[in-house]
């Protein structure tokens, strides 16, 4: 199988991808983590990468295509999950150019769905440990004393990225930039499974898992 895995931030791809990784034998691939590893590795795209990035500048769609592309011809025969990638539809449509030069497509696309106000509310109640990296929620996830890290007695702190101002500059870059990326593989003959990720976790599991079972089976 190979799966694009999308939704907004705060939707819980990491963890659900985990679940699809660890339940069917895929392999997980990142574009974040792609790019620290080539750019770790001296290779000529990461080379090429890191000029971008000393610079402050945004590494181009090319070269993160680029990287996708090589990664996934390398992946097993098994398949493997796209996590954070394409962003967006110029990424989507070079990735098909990519794939369709070795004979490769997406199967199946997994979009969790999620409201702004769900986000929100996850995201802006994370608390964080400095110390261990720990992560705890001020309503779904409590430290058994109140801003304490259970591991090591850390002052739990709320991480930049999850205050509200920053969540909701998230949420806009999203529906701007990569929900349109559902719409260009529903035009594209791509099958998506829209997930109601409103539910818990294992909720959201089981949806996934009942339709990647069904394709699994077809």
């Amino acid at each position: 199988m190979r799966i694009v895995l999308l939704g907004a931030p705060g939707a819980g791809k990491g963890t659900q991808c985990k679940r699809i990784v660890a339940k069917y034998g895929l392999l997980h691939l990142s574009s974040g983590d792609i790019l620290r590893r080539e750019r770790a590795e001296d290779t000529e795209l990461g080379r090429k990468a890191q000029e971008y990035m000393d610079s402050g500048a945004l590494v181009p769609d090319q070269i993160i295509v680029d990287m996708m592309a090589d990664a996934i011809n390398k992946a097993p025969v098994t398949g493997f999950v796209l996590d954070g990638f394409p962003r967006t539809v110029h990424q989507a449509e070079e990735l098909a150019k990519s794939l369709a030069s070795a004979k490769q497509k997406m199967d199946v696309v997994l979009n969790l769905k999620i409201d702004d106000q769900m986000v929100v509310q996850r995201m802006t109640g994370r608390r964080s440990c400095p110390q261990c990296g720990a992560v705890y929620h001020i309503e779904n996830l409590k430290p058994k004393i109140e801003g304490i890290c259970d591991n090591d007695g850390t002052r739990l702190v709320q991480r930049p990225d999850d205050s509200a101002e920053v969540v909701e500059n998230r949420l806009k870059t999203y529906h701007l930039q990569t929900e349109p990326v559902v719409d260009y593989y529903n035009k594209n003959n791509c099958m998506v499974f829209d997930i109601d990720a409103n539910k818990d976790v294992g909720e959201v599991s089981g949806l996934v898992f009942e339709e990647l079972d069904a394709l699994a089976k077809a």
